[in-house]
């Protein structure tokens, strides 16, 4: 049978999503759990690789077994060997031509940026930081440059393998709360570092060292050596990922809810999966 996982995570103690030959990554604790559990070994696929200190609200992952399990098992059993920074929300069978990664028509990143002089104590590897006066509104409409349909090559790894560029940005929000500046972004699917170069770029606009029109000459230019650097990976989160309704997977919230932080008595919240009857 296949199954499917929402889960969460912290990702700043892990080397990022992929399984790697040493450990470390969220995906090896997530396949250790899961055969403990199936009496066999169990690999699985996500949606969404994330980096090293990227972290998850709602990542979707499925994998194949022929272990039967009542879903409790694949919630609160594998939550019992996880590390405690990584949790299963939500698990149910699925039918077989179900793809974590195939079958998702959009992801959701969220990127949380603590603008103040001083560096974060509290929210350090959970926020980005950037200690100059940031300009929302000069943000907001470099921001608009990029929605929709573009070449992104400017705003790609040097590593990315995507075979193609293109993606369609469909949403990109900026939100202010007190010191904490929320970038919300929609895409059908993103790029190796895309939203973390994406930010960047912002960043530089938003203290005034390019106007907004820059952002719109960096996706006509096409060269990442023209950008600003690659922003830091503590403040991203993978907080949803959308599927056609046939599938019946929980919806992640809308508006974001969840992982509240609070920023001068108002909060800024991520979403959390909906959790399994069972669960």
């Amino acid at each position: 049978m296949r199954i499917a996982l929402v889960l969460e995570y912290d990702g700043s103690g892990f080397c990022g999503w992929q399984s790697q030959r040493s450990g470390g990554s969220v995906q090896d604790a997530l396949e250790a759990a899961l055969s403990k559990i199936a009496s066999n070994r169990i690999r699985t696929i996500t949606a969404g690789r994330t980096d090293a200190g990227v972290h998850a609200a709602y990542q979707v992952v499925h994998f194949d077994t022929q272990a039967q399990r009542p879903m409790t098992a694949w919630v609160r059993g594998a939550n019992a060997l996880l590390p405690d920074s990584v949790a299963v929300g939500w698990a149910s069978q699925i039918p077989d031509d179900f793809h974590a990664r195939y079958c998702a028509i959009e992801r959701c990143y969220v990127y949380l940026l603590l603008n103040r002089f001083v560096r974060p104590g509290l929210y350090h590897h959970r926020m980005g930081w950037f200690h100059q006066t940031l300009d929302v509104e000069c943000m907001r409409t470099a921001a608009r440059l990029l929605v929709g349909e573009h070449d992104f090559s400017a705003f790609r790894a040097a590593e990315c393998q995507a075979r193609s560029p293109v993606r369609n940005l469909t949403k990109i929000e900026i939100i202010r709360h007190g010191d904490i500046i929320a970038f919300e972004l929609r895409a059908n699917a993103f790029l190796h570092h895309m939203v973390r170069n994406i930010v960047g770029c912002l960043v530089y606009v938003g203290k005034r060292k390019y106007p907004p029109e820059w952002i719109g000459d960096l996706l006509i230019g096409r060269r990442r050596s023209r950008a600003a650097p690659t922003f830091s990976a503590a403040g991203l989160y993978l907080a949803g990922v959308s599927y056609d309704d046939r599938w019946k997977l929980p919806r992640f919230a809308e508006p974001p809810l969840a992982a509240a932080l609070p920023g001068n008595g108002r909060l800024i919240q991520l979403p959390l999966p909906a959790r399994h009857a069972d669960g």
